[in-house]
């Protein structure tokens, strides 16, 4: 418990710094918000009443202030840009995003270890170097590059899946999402493989595994059973960083497939220096990658009980 509560306090922490830096960054920019709403065109008074309706004539401290509280009570502002709430936006949005991340998530760890641990199971061999030869391969391509082969393959020549978009019922959801998953889930899926085929080689050189294979357990039984159980710390730490990792990043694959996530939401907001719309996409990422570090924390003392050992 006080591993917990320090790891939440150190969070909170973390996620409060992020988006001062955030804010501080926003507001450096060169572009004025208040000209950008009101048009290049506009007359200089119109600019001037849309930054004091805005609050953007106060000094940065004071701003500061102003969406610290909002903040703390859960009010992020309206998009400058959209004039809807910043928290309905992104909770039109967050969902999709996270849909798109835990898949891509699953899609690259079961790829990625099942490769992995038939390449240890098979150090040097054909299945071994096919393996790592896989890994080099999705690591080195482009993700735009392989969402445009998955687009050309299954939706233009197969026609198995939607080539882009979101569709409108939860089949279509479904149907839409697994080209965009399976791009990120490839792309991130070699770092699983290398990761888990050198952890479990080196497991599989341990004492208790020449045991296991003395007494005729078989090789599945062997790798499966009791090698792999103790290559899942590593495995719950990529996951989980993943998770956030992907939330954050999946800019590029939403973008080729068009999926209204986050990712497109906030390359708009950037481009159209709505404010409020940039905290909040910087709020909710960053507090996304916060979390999920801090579920491989607690995992750690859930899969290690050497952890739970040393902290009594």
């Amino acid at each position: 418990m006080k591993r917990l509560l320090r790891r939440l306090a150190w969070s909170v922490f973390v996620v409060w710094a992020t988006i001062t830096v955030a804010f501080v960054v926003n507001n450096a920019l060169p572009a004025d918000p208040a000209r950008m709403i009101a048009g290049q065109q506009a007359p200089h008074a119109a600019v001037a009443r849309i930054r004091k309706e805005l609050g953007l004539d106060r000094p940065l401290y004071v701003q500061y202030g102003l969406f610290l509280n909002k903040v703390v009570h859960l009010d992020l502002g309206k998009s400058y840009q959209q004039r809807r709430p910043v928290t309905t936006i992104l909770a039109e949005r967050a969902p999709r995003t996270f849909l798109l991340a835990f898949g891509a998530a699953f899609v690259q760890a079961a790829i990625g270890v099942t490769a992995g641990v038939i390449a240890a199971a098979n150090k040097r061999r054909t299945a071994d170097r096919v393996a790592v030869g896989a890994s080099l391969l999705g690591v080195s391509a482009p993700t735009f590059v392989i969402g445009l082969f998955l687009q050309w393959l299954f939706a233009v020549k197969l026609r198995l899946f939607p080539i882009d978009g979101y569709g409108e019922t939860t089949l279509d959801h479904l149907a839409s999402l697994v080209l965009p998953a399976v791009t990120l889930g490839i792309f991130g899926a070699a770092y699983y493989t290398r990761i888990v085929r050198d952890e479990m080689i080196g497991e599989l050189a341990q004492d208790y595994v020449r045991t296991a294979r003395a007494k005729g357990l078989s090789q599945r039984s062997v790798v499966v059973r009791h090698a792999l159980r103790n290559v899942l710390v590593p495995i719950v730490t990529i996951f989980g960083l993943e998770v956030g990792t992907l939330i954050g990043g999946a800019i590029v694959t939403e973008s080729v497939f068009r999926w209204p996530g986050i990712g497109s939401l906030s390359v708009d907001a950037l481009l159209d220096r709505d404010g409020p719309l940039i905290m909040g996409c910087v709020i909710i990422t960053s507090g996304v990658v916060v979390l999920s570090t801090l579920f491989v924390d607690v995992a750690y003392v859930i899969l290690d009980p050497r952890l739970r050992r040393a902290g009594r």
